[in-house]
C-alpha cells in the first residue's frame, strides 16, 4: 500500500462536477492498492498517517499530528501509484489491486482511518473520475510504503 500525504490548507473532490467531499486543515491522501496488500498493511498505515507529527506546535516546530490539531482527511484512491516505468515511456499498472482487492481494503481503510482519527474522514469515489483540488501547506508532502517501511 503506498500513500502520498499532503499537509493541506483545504482539499475538496469534485465527481460529475459536484463537489462530492471537502475538508479545511488536514491531510489530503492519495492511496494505492496493490495484489500483496493486506488488513496488516491498513493497519501499519493508517496508524503513520494519523499520527505523522508534521503539523507546528506553538513553537512553530513540527510536532504534532493531524488527530491533535482535530484536523480532516480527505482519502482518494488512486492506482497510478503504482505505476511501473521500467520499459518504456507508457506505464503498466500491472501491480495495482484489481478491483475486487482494492475496493473491500480501500473500504477498511476508510474505517480505520475514522476509528483512530475519531471522526468520518472524507472521501473520493473508488474508481471514479475524480478532479481534485487542493492548497498545499508548505509545502508538506510525505510518501510512505507499507511494503518499505522507512
Amino acid at each position: 500500500m503506498r500513500a502520498v500525504i499532503q499537509r493541506v490548507s483545504k482539499a475538496s473532490v469534485t465527481i460529475n462536477g459536484k463537489i462530492h467531499a471537502a475538508i479545511a486543515n488536514g491531510l489530503l491522501v492519495f492511496m494505492g492498492i496493490e495484489n500483496a496488500d493486506s488488513d496488516e498493511d491498513i493497519e501499519w498505515l493508517s496508524g503513520k498517517i494519523v499520527n505523522l507529527r508534521i503539523f507546528d506546535d506553538a513553537a512553530g516546530v513540527m510536532n504534532e499530528s493531524v488527530k491533535d490539531k482535530n484536523g480532516g482527511i480527505l482519502l482518494i484512491s488512486q492506482f497510478t501509484l503504482h505505476a511501473s516505468t521500467k520499459k518504456g515511456n507508457r506505464p503498466s499498472y500491472i501491480k495495482a489491486g484489481k478491483p475486487e482487492l482494492a475496493v473491500p481494503l480501500y473500504e477498511k481503510m476508510i474505517q480505520q482511518l475514522t476509528i483512530e482519527l475519531g471522526k468520518p474522514i472524507a472521501t473520493g469515489i473508488f474508481g471514479a473520475d475524480m478532479k481534485v483540488e487542493l492548497l498545499n501547506d508548505g509545502p508538506v508532502t510525505i510518501v510512505i510504503d507499507s511494503k518499505n517501511k522507512e
